[in-house]
């Protein structure tokens, strides 16, 4: 049958697995350091791994294609939960880079006593917890922030937040997908443009991916553009 699955591009993919994870029907495997659809009849071709792929590798096609087989994903799944009861505890997460531990060597700073003043303008920031409809969003400049950014960029309230509306979310952590919340509130508010702060790390593609996913769907053409932190502090 003819049917939408998604397609992976081999040659963008940089093989961090955050598509096989998000992949909740076990579609997607990796191989050879690759992502790869393993199961055309697991896919539902509903893309929950669209937004998790931080370099945008993976997109929809039309093709010829086995059906969709809902009876096979579940007992996969019920298979991975048994097997997953048996198993020993998992090692650490080392493979993607936004769990690999460092130390940061800084140079001692002179310490100032001045109060640093926030340029929070709303509450509350999380994504998940914002309303849809609220009077700041009318005419805002809306900034859309991975959690780490204001932790890791030290003037994160004077250059980013500062004449903004702050929304933030973990896409790594935090359960389900932002971009369906996120259209809603540029669609249905007078949004002037929206800001995009990330890490570095390929897991905080998934707010970047997001957040276009919802520019794209609200049907509205805005200036936006992407801020990408180092895990050392610096904008990329």
């Amino acid at each position: 049958m003819k049917r939408k699955i998604i397609k992976i591009d081999q040659d963008a993919c940089i093989g961090c697995g955050l598509c096989a994870n998000a992949c909740h029907e076990g579609a997607i495997g990796m191989e050879n350091g690759k992502a790869k659809l393993l199961r055309e009849d697991y896919c539902d071709g509903l893309g929950d791994c669209l937004p998790a792929c931080p370099v945008g590798a993976i997109t929809f096609e039309e093709r010829e294609a086995p059906a969709y087989d809902a009876e096979a994903v579940r007992k996969a799944q019920e298979a991975k939960k048994q097997g997953a009861a048996s198993a020993p505890a998992a090692p650490l997460p080392c493979g993607c880079p936004g769990s690999q531990s460092r130390a940061i060597t800084r140079e001692p700073a002179s310490v100032s006593t001045a109060p640093v003043s926030s340029r929070l303008r709303q509450w509350p920031v999380q994504i998940k917890l914002a309303p849809v409809n609220a009077p700041y969003f009318d005419g805002a400049d809306l900034l859309i922030a991975a959690d780490c950014t204001a932790y890791a960029y030290g003037n994160f309230h004077n250059e980013l937040i500062r004449d903004r509306i702050t929304l933030i979310g973990c896409p790594k952590l935090d359960e389900g997908d932002y971009s369906e919340k996120l259209t809603r509130i540029i669609a249905e508010n007078d949004i002037r443009s929206v800001t995009i702060a990330r890490m570095q790390v390929p897991c905080c593609g998934g707010i970047e991916q997001a957040a276009k996913l919802a520019i794209q769907r609200s049907g509205k053409f805005l200036p936006w553009q992407v801020v990408t932190i180092s895990t050392d502090g610096r904008i990329l």
